[in-house]
């Protein structure tokens, strides 16, 4: 019986996995011309890029302060800017992509418990997702149905046309699964019920749907401009229907922050636009970076941030 790796030894193979998977996209993807295009990068277009990526961070927080007020955890302003912004300066900095997250459940917990503070993150963030699955299924439509869109390949357009139908389906599913006797028809309802109380209550709902839009356009918005920095220009169709598969590998818990999974697939992807494969590899690694220093604020909000006083000697 084959015993669990230890836990200091999984975050150096994805560590491993990532820098392995960036040295072969530098030999088939013509890593020296990718290169040579980030020396080259307008610092201008990545400017915005890290603008529009520091909005979506603020964003973010304002969708998970109102996510938790739905689980009766009232958070200021302040307070969730701040803790979203140490997140993500842990979620690119460690394996996973989620440790950050798990961070902000535990630390909100006080209010209303673990429970609660977990569901207002993980609901939150599905949120974002959501909008982002939502955009791609219409990027996708739009580019393979109408003329002068993107020339899909087979192997690729067939299981992205079901996963997206079973994704689109999936509301129809749960509220079947509602109705079933037992176990599962409990789980199901109350999965349900959450998901209603977290996203789609009348108070929730308006908020949920501006604030999850606006995170997804900053997204794609940030990646077109680092791709525009380095000389690869993306159409709105190309940034609707390949930039969110090319984000989603950085949910993927296989290497640290997406590194070289978000690099792969977007020189495998980009060519489908027009790009040159050392165009696509240059662009996500722009956006990589940019990514990373749009994080780093939060070392001096966390910084900033006020702290309990130490109580003096003898008391307790």
């Amino acid at each position: 019986m084959s015993r669990p790796l230890p836990r200091r030894v999984l975050p150096v193979l994805q560590a491993a996995l990532a820098v392995g998977l960036l040295a072969l996209l530098w030999r088939a993807a013509d890593g020296p011309a990718a290169l040579a295009s980030l020396k080259a990068a307008d610092w201008r277009w990545l400017a915005l890029g890290l603008a529009a990526l520091s909005l979506q961070t603020v964003l973010s927080a304002l969708r998970w302060q109102l996510t938790a007020r739905q689980f009766g955890i009232a958070l200021g302003t302040g307070h969730a800017i701040r803790e979203y912004y140490l997140a993500q300066v842990v979620n690119q900095s460690l394996p996973g992509g989620m440790i950050g997250d798990a961070g902000r459940a535990v630390r909100a917990r006080a209010q209303a418990g673990l429970l609660a503070s977990g569901q207002a993150v993980v609901f939150e963030r599905l949120a974002g997702q959501i909008a982002m699955f939502l955009t791609l299924a219409v990027g996708f439509g739009v580019t393979w149905a109408l003329p002068g869109g993107l020339d899909w390949p087979a192997w690729l357009a067939g299981p992205l046309a079901l996963a997206l139908a079973l994704g689109l389906a999936l509301p129809l599913l749960i509220r079947g699964a509602a109705r079933l006797p037992g176990a599962t028809g409990r789980a199901a309802a109350g999965l349900r019920a959450t998901v209603r109380r977290a996203l789609m209550s009348g108070a929730a709902l308006p908020g949920q749907i501006w604030l999850s839009l606006g995170t997804t356009l900053c997204n794609l918005a940030a990646f077109a401009v680092c791709a525009r920095a380095v000389g690869v220009d993306l159409g709105p169709g190309a940034v609707a229907a390949l930039v969110p598969l090319i984000l989603v590998t950085m949910l993927i818990p296989l290497s640290i922050s997406g590194w070289g999974l978000r690099e792969g697939a977007a020189a495998a992807l980009l060519p489908l636009a027009g790009a040159t494969a050392s165009g696509g590899l240059a662009a996500s690694v722009a956006f990589g970076l940019t990514f990373a220093v749009a994080s780093l604020p939060g070392i001096a909000l966390i910084w900033a941030a006020p702290r309990p006083p130490v109580p003096r000697s003898g008391q307790p």
